[in-house]
């Protein structure tokens, strides 16, 4: 036998395995048993214990043998009270941070999901609903048929491809621009080497074949209903798309000339073209008998009585496009705007002069960086992005570094003041900032700040650009009797308007901002609810016939990633800044797919007694 020789320091090849268990840690399937999972982490504490003191060495061995036996169905409630008390033992006597953070887990495992322990205890088996799914479905919160549609794209189906995407989303060309893809948080691949880019596929698929080119699912024969939609952004159009396949007549009320909603006007051109947009927009118009009514705002150009009076039900999706302004002197002067506004604004054409000019934006999410890298390209001469603290930055990585790379200046630590204003013009000229230090973390794991000791901060600038929240324009419909709650409508998770017959309501204005998948995903939710309203219990059935899946050799490849344009040139104008994948790029990346939805994923078994 030949001999091996180990490659490394012993430090570097326990780095080498540790690396490989963390991606494991990455790529746990959604469903996952919680007990089962937390006594994973258990054992990775346990294994870290140097073994001196009593309460880590033995009381966490204790610990897990009381867990194996409330997941093998074997333990009674006196099991789940002496784990509580020796935990809390634990995490009071441990000389280290080792057994204190173990013996807290579990007790954090105790807090968030009791349901389970009585599951365990009582049925000795997991709650009903735990099963592992396909990671990458149940991460999209429209559960889009991911690996259906990368299997069809391996096999050069782009056309399949969009039509399967269309059965749970009916912008695949939308959300393979701006999507900020979650189905890739929990992608297995990841276990052999990085999850899969599922929107670079997605993104690819659009480019080969325009969605408007590709047919819809046949629309069923009509029902004689009518749906009223107020609202005609993803959520709206979405719901108008499903209810028309259905067979039901569709109006769709908007205040803005064009439908799209936020996608439109939120959303900047070099992120979105208007042109691919119109593809999925073409294609959602033509599903069935829709009817769009623009420039007409409920409550000034028709009541919203008047639309309840002729709908046999009715969908509020009018999102969140109000751009919050501080309770603060200043904040109504001309060169401070809300960022939602201003991102309307430049999408309109009606771009403000910021040419030489200091930008600074408050707030540090997706809005603030489509702010940010706006004003870049309305060639300001600096664009400064402050938060308070790093858990601000909210944004979609991608979209930090992209902007930094265009020269976007990140500063953190700082709280908003106050403004100032000049005043003989009544114009902002500087924002002051408090400086902050970091403090604890709050029960939710974020971190908490305090004034520091240093003296506020005065920054001049000659624009100020407030991204600090949007809201919705709910005051119409409070008077018409929609019940709301802080500035959003209240519905439960079927959409249904609390208190009310016949009204449903989804997306940002249910949520808050939020983003446009999960805009498409009420929308979805929203049509088939109304469907189960109305009397009916419709199918959209899309007849694509999905590849067979055949083994993956499991080879460590790399990712293939969406090229960019250089930052120095896509900053100096609007056109859009990824470029497409190649072939060879697409056909690689879609191979890589594991095929979860044949291989590796099942209900659990219950009781737990095969361990």
């Amino acid at each position: 036998m030949k001999k091996l020789s180990p490659k490394g320091s012993m430090n570097d090849r326990i780095d080498t395995v540790l690396y490989k268990f963390r991606s494991r840690m990455r790529a746990y399937p959604p469903g996952m048993c919680p007990i089962s999972l937390y006594r994973s982490l258990l054992q990775i504490s346990m294994n870290q214990s140097c073994g001196k003191c009593i309460p880590c060495r033995d009381g966490l061995v204790e610990v897990d043998r009381m867990l194996q036996s409330i997941m093998a169905g074997s333990a009674d409630e006196t099991v789940v009270e002496k784990l509580t008390d020796m935990c809390q033992m634990i995490a009071k006597t441990s000389d280290c941070a080792i057994g204190i953070s173990a013996a807290q887990l579990i007790l954090d495992s105790l807090e968030q999901f009791p349901d389970e322990y009585e599951s365990h205890v009582k049925e000795h088996h997991c709650i009903t609903d735990v099963k592992q799914t396909i990671p990458c479905v149940t991460k999209c919160p429209a559960h889009v048929d991911v690996p259906g549609y990368i299997a069809l794209i391996k096999e050069e189906d782009y056309a399949g491809a969009i039509k399967l995407i269309r059965a749970r989303n009916p912008f695949p060309t939308a959300c393979a621009y701006v999507c900020e893809h979650p189905c890739e948080k929990r992608c297995r691949r990841a276990i052999i080497d990085d999850p899969i880019n599922i929107r670079g596929l997605k993104k690819y698929a659009v480019d080969s074949v325009k969605a408007d080119t590709v047919e819809n699912p046949k629309k069923n024969v009509s029902t004689g209903k009518k749906i009223s939609i107020i609202g005609a952004g993803p959520s709206g159009l979405t719901a108008a798309y499903y209810l028309a396949l259905m067979g039901h007549a569709v109006t769709i009320y908007d205040e803005h000339e064009l439908p799209g909603g936020m996608l439109r006007y939120g959303i900047p051109e070099y992120r979105l073209p208007k042109e691919e947009l119109e593809h999925d927009l073409k294609a959602v118009m033509s599903a069935g008998d829709i009817d769009f009514r623009g420039n007409t705002k409920v409550g000034k150009d028709i009541t919203f009585d008047e639309i309840k009076g002729e709908s046999d039900a009715t969908y509020l999706a009018i999102g969140a496009q109000i751009g919050n302004r501080m309770p603060v002197d200043g904040a109504d002067a001309s060169n401070v705007i809300p960022a939602a506004d201003f991102l309307q604004q430049v999408s309109r054409g009606d771009n403000p002069d910021l040419t030489g000019k200091r930008v600074a934006i408050i707030g540090g999410g997706n809005v603030a960086m489509d702010a940010a890298r706006t004003a870049v390209r309305l060639k300001s001469e600096t664009v400064h992005v402050f938060t308070r603290k790093r858990d601000d930055y909210t944004a979609v990585q991608e979209e930090i570094v992209d902007a930094m790379q265009e020269g976007v200046r990140f500063r953190t630590l700082l709280s908003f003041l106050n403004i100032e204003t000049d005043k003989e013009t009544g114009e902002a000229v500087a924002v002051w900032l408090q400086p902050e230090i970091v403090g604890e973390y709050d029960q939710n794991g974020m971190m908490t700040t305090e004034h520091s000791s240093n003296y506020p901060y005065r920054f001049k600038c000659d624009y100020l650009i407030l991204a600090v929240g949007q809201k919705s324009d709910v005051a119409t419909f409070e008077v018409a009797g929609v019940p709301t709650e802080r500035g959003r409508i209240k519905a439960d998770e079927e959409c249904k308007v609390a208190d009310s017959d016949g009204i449903f309501s989804g997306g940002d204005c249910v949520t808050g901002p939020s983003t446009v998948i999960n805009a498409v995903a009420a929308g979805q939710v929203a049509a088939y609810n109304i469907d189960e309203y109305l009397g009916y219990h419709h199918k959209v059935n899309t007849f694509v016939d999905i590849p067979v899946a055949l083994p993956n050799p499991c080879t460590p490849t790399g990712r293939a990633e969406i090229e960019m344009r250089d930052p120095y040139e896509r900053k100096e104008g609007f056109d859009p800044v990824e470029l497409p994948m190649t072939y060879e790029e697409a056909m690689r990346e879609a191979g890589r797919c594991l095929r979860c939805d044949h291989h590796g994923c099942g209900v659990l078994k219950g009781g737990r007694g095969d361990e």
